[in-house]
């Protein structure tokens, strides 16, 4: 059974807005409407035998509108200027801590587990957005493809749990919230910041470029040192 491409947009528009139904109805942070809309498209593409490549340019109305989107994140970011200027250094230091922390933590555990270089270099840039993250394991000669899937793994976990953890070790400023939600859980997880609140979206987006600044920079330094002390 084949299914035509060209209802590959309605399709994905129709349960987008049936899944933000469900989640508003329900307002539970475990009903994410990305993993409701996971759960309902993947299993259709497979019963209906549409080639993930059709699906792809099927939708290539709203993959074109994904550049845009990530670039009218800049307006909260503009609005939140002045009290960026006040905490700039802190932002400064906790990004770069948090990049960091990601960075060492993923790349030892997996190490840890019993996985290769290859597969280390591959979890590494796990939270930083997707072509960052590609970017950084190609550069380390990881496998770029299944970063991406790291990266969305960590992006979702953030944004259905990111708000229930800060909640439970009450962390309460906006800023702090946001630049934790940024620094690990990327575009996803400040999608869902700025649904909680404009600040704490203003915040995380900040935090989502400069940890993609530091990860890209300091990751070739930084893998070989980790490889190092665990061997």
């Amino acid at each position: 059974m084949t299914f035509d491409a060209l209802w590959a947009l309605p399709l994905t528009v129709l349960v987008f807005f049936a899944a933000r139904w469900v989640a508003k109805r329900l307002k539970s942070p475990l009903v994410n409407p990305l993993l409701i809309a996971m759960a309902v498209i993947i299993p259709l593409l497979l019963v209906l035998n549409l080639p993930y490549a059709r699906y792809f340019a099927g939708n290539a109305l709203l993959n074109n509108l994904m550049q845009p989107a990530v670039v009218a994140l800049a307006l909260p970011l503009y609005e939140q200027l002045h009290q960026i200027r006040a905490r700039w250094k802190a932002v400064l230091t906790v990004c770069f801590i948090g990049s960091v922390t990601a960075m060492v933590s993923g790349t030892a555990i997996a190490l840890w587990l019993g996985a290769t270089p290859e597969i280390a270099a591959t979890i590494l840039p796990k939270s930083v957005t997707t072509p960052i993250a590609m970017a950084v394991s190609d550069s380390l000669h990881g496998i770029p493809a299944i970063s991406a899937i790291c990266v969305l793994v960590a992006g979702v976990l953030g944004a259905v749990f990111g708000h229930m953890l800060l909640n439970l070790l009450r962390v309460k400023t906006k800023a702090a919230r946001g630049l934790a939600i940024g620094n690990a859980s990327h575009a996803l997880g400040t999608a869902r910041a700025a649904e909680v609140d404009y600040q704490e979206g203003a915040f995380s987006s900040l935090a989502l470029v400069i940890c993609g600044i530091i990860t890209s920079l300091l990751a070739p330094f930084i893998f070989p040192v980790v490889l190092s002390w665990w061997g």
